[in-house]
């Protein structure tokens, strides 16, 4: 007992761990850390070693200098050395390398992506009179072979953006007009041209020639159509689609989707052509699937709109993503479907009536036509939705968009005048035009 009283005089730590050990009522809920104990007494052998005497006697110590120096430093206690570094310290980065040249881009000076310029007036402003101010009809079209179509009243006009020249194509009497909608073929010459007594013609633009009349499939006029390859879908004032087979002399009726109450406006086919999409006038979205074994029936039925649904726009970089309008000042919102599941992945209300939508087919990006009150068109940034631009210059509803086939050019029509915008900017790649079936109405035009 005499060596323990005088040790804890030295050793206060050694003492209060003895009593732990030896005190039995502790046995049950003291677990011994090793690793802490051994902590606790090195620290005490560095701070006191060799500041306590016995009996006037400086303590001999327990380990040599080394020992404690190495120790200090792994427990951080040399105050010499702030921080410690295991390994050499990096080199410092240049701001500005010392190849920097801000006319010659090198690798470890890469450009920086600069921010797109878009002017907010129109390139160029071309008169369209007597364009039918209906927003249930599509009387716009911008094909392959980088040529526009308008229809005007009983006409129909071709504007060649290459080489600036227009000419008309074709005019119908007052009994079969007006044209109520055009839409280029995938090769950019052959055009459906629909007409108000329930008529479908195809032309030869090329050779400026009447192809085939398509009867008897609607009972009024067609104010929508699409093309699938060889198939060209009718969307009627009476409800009905149609899917016209037009590779014969005498087109075959493939299938009727039967689905809306009210006249088609609207009728986009998917990238892929398995999917269709149809708005009508009684505010329905129909999704319709090329692949599923009743093709008449609907894949999904939705009701989300509260107004004429016209303005559809597949994206063309997310497979399954289907963009709506809805027109009126009752709904004016953008929607979002994921067409594989039905379910609407977004809704932006943009507070007026959205006439047509078209994908920017290099940016994620999304530009919508509008009626009043500003009758602007606007550009928004996929999926953010976050407003880039707002172009304004049209006095009325922009009913009517088509976009150039390169994506960059984007043409608006209302009142009487059409606008060319460069809107989505120089393209990154100007791809080819996909090839149709080779030559689909070669065997039409041995017979005309």
């Amino acid at each position: 007992m005499s060596t323990l009283r005088s040790q804890s005089r030295w050793c206060p730590l050694e003492q209060q761990l003895l009593q732990k050990r030896n005190s039995r009522e502790n046995w049950d809920r003291f677990i011994p850390n090793r690793s802490a104990m051994d902590f606790d007494y090195a620290f005490y052998m560095l701070t006191h070693q060799g500041s306590s005497t016995r009996k006037g006697k400086e303590n001999p110590p327990r380990y040599g200098v080394g020992y404690r120096k190495q120790l200090a430093e792994a427990m951080n206690m040399n105050r010499s050395r702030i921080l410690a570094f295991k390994n050499k310290t990096p080199p410092p980065v240049e701001l500005f390398p010392s190849n920097f040249s801000s006319d010659k881009p090198t690798e470890s000076n890469p450009p920086k992506a600069r921010r797109r310029y878009i002017s907010q007036s129109a390139d160029r402003t071309l008169d369209a009179p007597d364009l039918i101010d209906d927003y249930y009809l599509n009387l716009l079209d911008w094909g392959s072979s980088n040529v526009l179509a308008i229809a005007l009243a009983n006409k129909v006009y071709l504007w060649d953006a290459t080489d600036d020249s227009t000419w008309e194509l074709a005019t119908f009497e007052d009994e079969r007009g007006p044209v109520t909608s055009v839409n280029w073929a995938i090769d950019g010459r052959q055009i459906a041209i629909g007409l108000n007594n329930s008529e479908v013609e195809l032309w030869d633009t090329a050779a400026s020639s009447h192809v085939i009349t398509l009867r008897g499939c609607h009972l009024s006029g067609v104010g929508s159509l699409a093309w699938n390859n060889h198939i060209l879908t009718t969307g009627g004032m009476d409800g009905r689609i149609v899917n016209n087979d037009v590779r014969i002399g005498s087109h075959i009726v493939v299938e009727t989707y039967r689905g809306h109450e009210q006249e088609v406006c609207g009728l986009k086919w998917s990238a892929s052509g398995q999917q269709l999409a149809s708005g009508g006038n009684d505010n329905l979205l129909h999704i319709w699937d090329n692949r599923s074994y009743s093709r008449t029936r609907w894949l999904h039925r939705l009701q989300d709109h509260t107004a004429a649904v016209k303005a559809l726009a597949w994206c063309p970089f997310q497979r399954n993503l289907l963009a709506s309008g809805g027109g009126g000042n009752d709904d004016g919102c953008i929607k979002f479907w994921n067409t594989h599941t039905g379910a609407c992945l977004n809704s932006v209300d943009t507070g007026s009536e959205v006439c047509a939508l078209l994908w920017n087919m290099n940016e994620r990006e999304l530009l919508s036509a509008h009626g009043f009150s500003q009758n602007q068109l606007t550009l928004w940034k996929y999926p953010s939705m976050f407003r880039i631009a707002e172009l304004t210059g049209h006095t009325s509803t922009v009913l009517y968009m088509a976009q150039s086939p390169n994506g960059c050019t984007v043409a608006s029509a209302a009142h009487e005048t059409l606008k060319l915008w460069n809107v989505f900017g120089d393209p990154k790649e100007v791809k080819p035009a996909p090839k149709a079936d080779p030559e689909p109405f070669a065997y039409l035009n041995r017979i005309h």
